[in-house]
């Protein structure tokens, strides 16, 4: 069929979907404001910050347990504070396969007392969240954008959302690229928000198999996978050990600084999980990662866009105006 003979509606559908792809900024959601609480709780962000960094200088893992905590909740319902949810019967968010090993709970719940001390059922928990992966990100000296607030909190919260719209760290280009536009993200968004990845750690049982021991089910090493580096995480991680729990830096030369290695180790083969390494599968996200890994590359650059991929993720499927509820505590049961 000619385009020009496609239906208004489809040639619509066709623009969005290229917009998307392109990674363009997505519209903010109604109700999402940068300074929504400067009336009613003006500083709200002052305390999360201070928080943040009492939290940060006593454990420095937890900037990228909380950057990784946002993520968990804005793919699984959007935005709204349900990985929180504690279910009695065990089928919540939390008990999804994907949640094992996840941090902050005890930090967001931290955060959120002191903002009840400050401004009661007045700043959601979704909120908290997004403005809390931020400052790891600032902690780690990345960079400190401006956040919409105005989320409200969700009460469903259920493992089978968790396990299905989470791309796994196996994942392959087509599936990650899949993953994303499901929630409105494109092509942008993934390759920028992986670089995520250059701080924190990794627990050996969610890379180990498929990179090390086991690719694609012939008990061999990733060939793509450096020799060197592979080498290391051999001593680090044990060959049939399902639920190894030992933790790997995902960035081994500053695992704690918010930078543009990530992109270089890539680049170098050293990607620690396969949907890392998947980014050289396509022509776009390959590109971006040849320009970030490139040593005349600006962090300016990256953290520019870094602050509108987190943006984007930000606004997923927000519940906000009437929408939703203010709770005084977060992690509030759902059966």
């Amino acid at each position: 069929m000619a385009l020009g003979l496609l239906p208004a509606r489809l040639v619509v559908v066709v623009v969005v979907a290229a917009a998307v792809a392109g990674g363009l900024p997505r519209r903010a959601a109604a109700g999402l404001a940068v300074g929504f609480y400067n009336q009613s709780c003006p500083q709200a962000e002052d305390l999360v910050l201070a928080e943040m960094r009492a939290m940060v200088q006593q454990d420095k893992t937890i900037a990228p347990a909380l950057l990784r905590f946002m993520f968990h909740d804005c793919f699984v319902r959007g935005c709204d504070a349900s990985i929180m949810l504690i279910s009695r019967s065990g089928t919540g968010e939390r008990d999804a396969i994907p949640s094992y090993g996840l941090r902050g709970y005890e930090e967001i719940e931290r955060i959120k007392a002191r903002l009840e001390e400050e401004c009661p059922l007045t700043v959601s928990c979704a909120d908290i969240i997004v403005m809390a992966a931020r400052d790891g990100v600032y902690l780690s000296n990345g960079p400190r954008y401006p956040v919409e607030t105005g989320r409200r909190d969700g009460t469903v919260s259920m493992d089978v959302d968790a396990n299905n719209d989470l791309p796994p760290p196996n994942s392959n280009i087509v599936d990650l690229k899949t993953y994303f536009s499901v929630k409105g993200l494109g092509w942008k968004d993934l390759v920028v928000l992986s670089g995520s990845h250059t701080i924190g750690r990794a627990q050996c049982s969610t890379f180990a198999a498929d990179r090390l021991y086991n690719y694609s089910g012939k008990g061999t090493q990733d060939p793509s996978l450096n020799k060197t580096y592979a080498a290391e995480l051999r001593q680090a991680c044990e060959p049939g050990l399902a639920d190894d729990a030992t933790q790997v830096e995902m960035d081994p030369v500053s695992p704690y600084t918010f930078d543009l290695a990530f992109y270089r180790d890539v680049y170098s083969d050293m990607g620690l999980f396969l949907s890392d390494q998947a980014l050289l599968d396509d022509r776009w996200t390959r590109e971006y990662v040849e320009r970030m890994a490139d040593p005349a590359a600006s962090p300016d650059d990256y953290f520019r866009d870094y602050a509108a991929a987190m943006t984007n993720m930000a606004r997923i499927e927000v519940l906000t105006d009437g929408n939703g509820e203010i709770r005084k505590v977060c992690a509030a049961y759902v059966d």
